[in-house]
C-alpha cells in the first residue's frame, strides 16, 4: 500500500462504520443549511438596525440558553436515548427556521421577533449540541472515537465552505428569507437518517438512572482530569473573545471593505476552507497534549492579529484561510481531549460542559466584541480576539507537561472522579 493510501486510511478510518457514514451524509446536508442561516441572520439584523451592538446582542440571545441550560442538556443526553432526543431537537430547529423564513418573506420580521426566535433556537441547541456530540462516539468502535470526532468537525467545516456561498447567492438574488427556508428543509435529511438507523447497531451506554447530584458529578469528573479541565477552560476564554469573529465579519464587509453580502460570504468561505484543512489535519494526528493545545491557540491568535491588519479584501481572504485552520485545529484538539478521556457514562455531561465553554461563552463575548467593533472599528474586534488566544495559549503551554498522565475513569459504581495512572 502506498504512503498516500495509508495516510488516507488513517485520516478516514472511522468511516468504516456504516452508521457513521449514513449519519454524516444527512448531517452534511443539514450543516450546509445551518451555515446558510448563520450567515443570513446577522446580515438581516444589520439590514434592520445598522448597529454592531445589536448584532452582538442577537448572537448573545441565541447562545445565552446554552450558557444557562447547556450543562443540564448533558444530563438529558446521559439519561435518554440520544437518537430519540436528536429526532425531537432536529424537528424543533427546522420548525423555528421555517417560522423565521416565513416572517421574513412576508416582511413581518422585526428585531424583537428575531431575538425571540434566537432565544428559542438557543434553548433547543442547549439540548441538541451535547447530545449530537456525544452521539458520534456511539457510532464507532472505541479506538475510532478521536478520528470520528475530528471527521465530525470536518463535516461541519466543509458545510462552512458551501453554506456561506449559497447564502451569498440567495441574499443577492431572491432574498434573505429563502435562506431560512433552505435551512428548514435541510433538517429533513438528518431526520430521515435517524429514523432509518437501526438502534441495535448503536454502541450506546446504558441510560443514566435519575438521581440527585448527577450534574455535580459530571463537573467534578471534568475538573479532576487535568487535560480535560485545561481544554474546557481554554476553550471558554477563547470562545468569549476569539471565536466571536463571526460578529466582526459582516462589519468588515459592510464598513471596512464596502463589499456587501458577496464579500461577507467570501470571508466566511475563506475561514471555512482553512477550517476544513485544520479538521482533516486533526483527524490524522496522534494523542492530544497540552503542548499541542497551547501551540494551536497561539497560532490562532497570531493569524487573527494578521487578519486585523489586512489592508484589503484580497489579502484578508488569504489570511482568513490559515486563521480558520488554526482555530479549527485548536477546537478539534480541545474537543478530542474531552471526548477521548471520559467514561461513556458521563460523556454527555462532560461534553455539555465543553459546549457551554465553546457556545455558552458567546453571550458574554459577542456583545463585547460587537460594541468594540461598533465604536473602535472591526479591526479592533479582531485584535482583542487575537490577544486572548495568544495569552491563553501561553498559559496552556506552561500549565501542564507536554505528555500528561492518562486519565482512567473511576468504576461506574463510584462517584465519577477520575484518577491518574502512569
Amino acid at each position: 500500500m502506498s504512503p498516500l493510501r495509508r495516510a488516507a486510511g488513517r485520516t478516514f478510518a472511522s468511516l468504516t462504520s456504516p452508521n457513521l457514514r449514513r449519519y454524516f451524509a444527512g448531517l452534511t446536508i443539514s450543516q450546509v443549511g445551518s451555515w446558510v442561516q448563520l450567515v443570513a441572520l446577522p446580515w438581516l439584523v444589520l439590514k434592520i438596525t445598522d448597529d454592531g451592538t445589536m448584532l452582538g446582542l442577537t448572537y448573545a440571545m441565541q447562545f445565552l440558553p446554552i450558557l444557562v441550560l447547556g450543562a443540564w442538556g448533558g444530563v438529558i443526553a446521559d439519561r435518554h436515548d440520544k437518537r430519540r432526543v436528536l429526532l425531537l431537537t432536529t424537528t424543533l430547529l427546522g420548525v423555528l427556521a421555517a417560522v423565521l423564513g416565513t416572517l421574513t418573506l412576508l416582511d413581518r420580521v422585526q428585531l424583537w421577533s428575531i431575538l425571540v426566535i434566537a432565544v428559542l433556537l438557543g434553548t433547543v441547541a442547549a439540548f441538541d449540541n451535547p447530545t449530537r456530540r456525544s452521539f458520534v462516539p456511539e457510532l464507532v468502535e472505541p479506538e475510532q472515537v478521536a478520528n470520528a470526532v475530528s471527521l465530525n468537525n470536518a463535516v461541519f467545516t466543509a458545510a462552512r465552505i458551501v453554506g456561506p456561498s449559497i447564502a451569498g447567492i440567495l441574499i443577492a438574488t431572491i432574498g434573505i428569507g429563502w435562506c431560512f427556508i433552505v435551512n428548514a428543509a435541510s433538517f429533513v435529511a438528518v431526520i430521515v437518517v435517524l429514523v432509518r438507523m437501526d438502534p441495535a447497531t448503536i454502541q450506546s451506554a446504558p441510560p443514566l438512572a435519575r438521581a440527585r447530584g448527577q450534574l455535580r458529578d459530571g463537573i467534578r469528573y471534568a475538573w479532576n482530569a487535568p487535560l480535560v479541565r485545561l481544554a474546557i477552560l481554554t476553550t471558554f476564554v477563547i470562545g468569549v473573545l476569539s471565536f466571536n469573529y463571526q460578529v466582526v465579519l459582516p462589519l468588515l464587509a459592510e464598513r471596512t471593505f464596502a463589499t456587501g453580502p458577496t464579500g461577507y460570504a467570501l470571508m466566511f468561505a475563506a475561514t471555512g476552507i482553512g477550517a476544513l484543512g485544520g479538521a482533516l489535519t486533526s483527524a490524522h494526528r496522534g494523542r492530544v497534549t497540552a503542548r499541542g493545545l497551547g501551540l494551536a491557540a497561539v497560532t490562532f491568535g497570531c493569524t487573527m492579529a494578521t487578519a486585523a491588519l489586512a489592508p484589503g479584501l484580497v489579502i484578508e481572504l488569504v489570511v482568513l484561510v490559515p486563521m480558520g485552520a488554526a482555530g479549527m485545529v485548536f477546537f478539534s484538539l480541545a474537543n478530542a481531549a474531552v471526548q477521548e478521556r471520559v467514561d461513556p457514562a458521563v460523556r454527555g455531561r462532560v461534553t455539555a460542559l465543553f459546549s457551554v465553554a465553546f457556545l455558552g461563552s458567546t453571550p458574554i463575548g459577542s456583545p463585547i466584541v460587537g460594541a468594540v467593533s461598533e465604536h473602535l472599528g472591526a479591526r479592533a474586534g479582531l485584535a482583542i480576539g487575537a490577544a486572548a488566544a495568544v495569552g491563553t495559549g501561553i498559559v496552556a503551554l506552561v500549565t501542564l507537561p507536554a505528555r500528561p498522565a492518562r486519565v482512567t475513569a473511576a468504576p461506574l459504581g463510584d462517584p465519577p472522579t477520575p484518577r491518574l495512572s502512569a
